[in-house]
Parts: structure tokens; C-alpha cells; sequence
């Protein structure tokens, strides 16, 4: 039992994630281990305390008891069984080659057996096109991909109709082959994909004629895709199961489908809110009024206060995207645009200067108002 700090031996904090623990382990290992460190003691009883500290923290039951009860909760007598005796390598030497070989170590001195069967499938990827409007209210829309799908014929087998794969004489059904090399650490045993197999561990001696062994062969096909409410533009769906078929039987992969959103001539979105504009002429910012502003949804009346300026904003509360987690929509926000009128007749302008001229408005020099000015006063005096 050490009294050290288990985190502090492996030079990590409390809240490290397990592949941090994992290559921490792996750098203290190599720099106290005693093939490193020919008569050092001290060196040597630092591996040991360095490895038992990570047989603790990398079990998630071990280490909450120790997070909570310290090292009484992982090495005294509450800790129980299970490798609590202290013994850095009471897990067995499977452990060990775990840390540094992710587990590829074939059935090594832990027993453990490597990985067979048939690999999963690559995953694939495509980019569907959708309308503003799609988008943002969610469609269903169909896809034609065309992928590795598993042969009929041998269901996937990759052997002729009617025979079976034999294991692998290879590898003699393990799909891998193991090696065995020498390192600071000892004999260190790794492994790699038998290449007759393809790392099934099973061998075709009568391969299918439709699919040439592979058990898959290319197919076009039309997959539905159910595009949710509120998805953006740069959104990308999986669509686990859904990918190419993997080789000889092995799971499908997954599709990626990258969502592009067509941008809107009316409405621009900012998260889950919409922004729009509406123009109005300059009498009815004036005056007020009503104007037709068609939404997502409907068309809705939108008063406007006397007085109104350019810029003002109308906000409408539940007209926006909807939110993708969680209930509810944003808001629309409806910016006012004042219109200046350019083309008017001489009838508009005398009516435009009347107006200025009943306010005191000074309008300088301004072209075409010096006579109706004078005709005005004329007809006033």
C-alpha cells in the first residue's frame, strides 16, 4: 500500500480523462522502469507505485473510492477484493500490455484474445441540398447513395452458395498475427491483422461468384432522410447503420449526411431568430398605419405607430426557427425601412412644400420649391 498521492504519481489532475491516465502511465513507466534503470532500488520501487496507482484510477469503481475514502477506501479492509492487495500486477500481465498496446496484444500472458469477426463497414459521406424553409420546419427527403451493400447471393459470407469459410490457416482463426519483440520494457508482444483473412479469422476456399468473396458488392439505393425542424446550414446528420456494408458480413458503417441551406431573399437567421425587413411609404411613417408582412407562417398585419423612423424594429415572439433541443421557437424581428419618394409630379411637390412651409420647415435651396414657394405666399397673402 503507498501512501503517495496515486494522481500525483502519475503527474495528473483529479479530473484526467482515462486516455490522459493512459498515456501518463505509459511515460513514467518508461522513464522508472528497472530494465531502464539497471541497480537502481529506488527507481524500481517508483515503477511499482507508479503502476499500482494506475491498476487504481484506471477502474472507474476503484477510483471513486479513492476520489472519496482516499487509500484506505482502495487498500484497506473495505476496499475487499479484486486486486486491492497492493500488488501492482495483480491484475496480470494482460493489463500491462493493455496500457501500452491498447489491447492488440493477442492472447498474451493475460489471456486475453484479440478482436475477430469481420470488420464494420468505412463510413461515407454526402451533402443534401435544402430550401430555406425545408430547414427550418423539418422535411423528409430521399436520397439516391450508392454504396457497398451485402450480396445477396452468400448473405454476406462471401462464400459460394451452398459452402461455409473454413478457419483461417493462417492465423488459425485468431485474425491477427501475433510478434514478439524486445524493448526497454522486456519482451513485448503485438499483434497485426492476418493478411489472408482480412482479420476475420476465416478463410473462402469457394469464393461467391456475385461478389467475388468481398460478401458485399455496389448498389445504388434511396435511403429517406428525416431532416429535423431547425437544422442549420453546416449541420451534419449520422445515420449510424447506414453506411457501406463492411467486408465478408462485417456491421455497415455509417452515412454522414452535411446539410446546405439555400439562403432566403426575405428572411436571414441568426440562431434560432429570423430577421426581415418592410418598407413603408414616408405618409405612412408619418401618419401610422397598417402594413401585410407575410411570415413563415401567415400573413400578419403589422401596425405602425405614427411617427415611425427608419431602423425601428417590430419584434413577433414565436416566429422563428425552431429550437432543435428543447421546446419552443425564436422570435421573427421585423425591421422598418421609410421609403423616400424620388418621382414626384409637380402637384405632389406643391403639396410636400405646403406641408413644409405650414410646419416653418426651412428646405434652403432646394430645387423646384422656389416658385411654388412664392405661388403659395401669393395665394396666402
Amino acid at each position: 500500500m503507498t501512501t503517495a498521492d496515486l494522481y500525483e504519481l502519475l503527474g495528473v489532475s483529479r479530473n484526467a480523462t482515462d486516455d490522459e491516465l493512459k498515456r501518463a502511465y505509459r511515460a513514467r513507466a518508461r522513464e522508472f522502469h528497472p530494465d531502464a534503470n539497471q541497480g537502481d532500488a529506488d527507481n524500481g520501487e517508483q515503477f511499482k507505485e507508479i503502476s499500482l496507482a494506475y491498476e487504481v484510477l484506471k477502474d472507474p469503481e476503484r477510483r471513486a473510492r479513492y476520489d472519496r475514502f482516499g487509500a484506505e477506501g482502495v487498500f484497506g479492509a473495505a476496499a475487499g477484493g479484486g486486486g486491492a492487495s497492493g500488488d501492482p500486477f495483480s491484475g496480470g500481465l494482460g493489463d500491462l500490455f493493455d496500457a501500452f498496446f491498447n489491447g492488440m496484444g493477442g492472447t498474451g500472458a493475460g489471456g486475453r484474445s484479440g478482436r475477430t469477426g469481420p470488420m464494420p463497414g468505412p463510413d461515407a459521406e454526402l451533402v443534401l441540398r435544402l430550401s430555406f424553409r425545408e430547414a427550418v420546419f423539418g422535411v423528409q427527403h430521399d436520397v439516391d447513395v450508392q454504396t457497398p451493400v451485402h450480396c445477396e447471393s452468400c448473405e454476406g459470407t462471401g462464400a459460394r452458395p451452398g459452402t461455409s469459410p473454413v478457419r483461417c490457416p493462417e492465423c488459425q482463426g485468431a485474425g491477427e498475427l501475433r510478434r514478439v519483440r524486445q524493448s526497454i520494457l522486456g519482451q513485448v508482444i503485438t499483434a497485426v491483422p492476418c493478411n489472408r483473412c482480412q482479420g476475420t479469422g476465416q478463410s473462402i476456399d469457394d469464393p461467391c461468384p456475385d461478389c467475388r468473396g468481398e460478401g458485399r458488392r455496389n448498389e445504388q439505393r434511396t435511403l429517406t432522410v428525416d431532416i429535423p425542424a431547425g437544422v442549420d446550414d453546416g449541420s451534419t446528420l449520422r445515420l449510424a447503420g447506414h453506411g457501406p456494408a463492411g467486408f465478408r458480413g462485417g456491421p455497415n458503417g455509417a452515412l454522414f449526411v452535411h446539410v446546405s441551406v439555400q439562403p432566403d431573399p426575405v428572411f436571414e437567421r441568426n440562431g434560432v431568430d429570423l430577421h426581415a425587413a418592410v418598407h413603408i411609404p414616408v405618409t405612412m411613417a408619418a401618419l401610422g398605419g397598417s402594413v401585410h408582412f407575410d411570415t413563415l407562417d401567415d400573413t400578419r398585419d403589422l401596425s405602425i405607430a405614427a411617427g415611425t423612423h427608419s431602423g425601428e424594429v417590430i419584434q413577433l415572439k414565436g416566429l422563428g426557427v425552431p429550437k432543435l433541443r428543447g421546446r419552443g421557437r425564436g422570435d421573427l424581428f421585423v425591421h422598418v425601412e421609410v421609403d423616400t419618394p424620388n418621382d414626384l409630379d409637380d402637384h405632389q411637390r406643391e403639396l410636400l412644400a405646403a406641408l413644409a412651409m405650414a410646419r416653418g420647415e426651412d428646405l434652403g435651396n432646394a430645387p423646384h420649391t422656389e416658385g411654388i414657394f412664392s405661388k403659395l405666399r401669393s395665394a396666402l397673402s
